[in-house]
């Protein structure tokens, strides 16, 4: 079998199945204009209820109720729920490591060399 000389740093520790999985739920989840535009809005706007978040997008409030739901799958958004109402916030924490997992993966400059 011919070896393939290396081009690429070798993978990084916390590179796992799981990682992977769990990196690309939440660039899955970025990847909506939606929901891409639901978490700007929660940048500026933290512990928001479904209802403002309605009213700051052109979107129906079941539409953007699904849209929560697949943000706060990913781990993207939390949701605190008191009485009938969830009010909503960005996972730091999570946004973080999704961050630095990015970082990680596409180093500056697009290459190691």
């Amino acid at each position: 079998m011919k070896k393939i000389a290396a081009c690429c740093s070798p993978a990084t520790p916390h590179d796992t199945p799981e990682n992977r999985e769990r990196y690309w739920q939440m660039a899955r989840a970025l990847g909506n204009p939606a929901r891409l535009e639901i978490v700007s809005f929660l940048r500026s706007h933290a512990g928001c209820f479904t209802g403002n978040i309605v009213n700051s997008l052109p979107l129906a409030q079941a539409t953007v109720s699904q849209h929560l739901k697949v943000l706060r799958s990913a781990g993207i958004i939390q949701g605190t729920t008191s009485g009938p109402a969830t009010s909503y916030c960005l996972d730091a924490r999570s946004l973080e490591w999704f961050a630095e997992q990015t970082r990680t993966m596409i180093p500056p400059g697009g290459s190691d060399a």
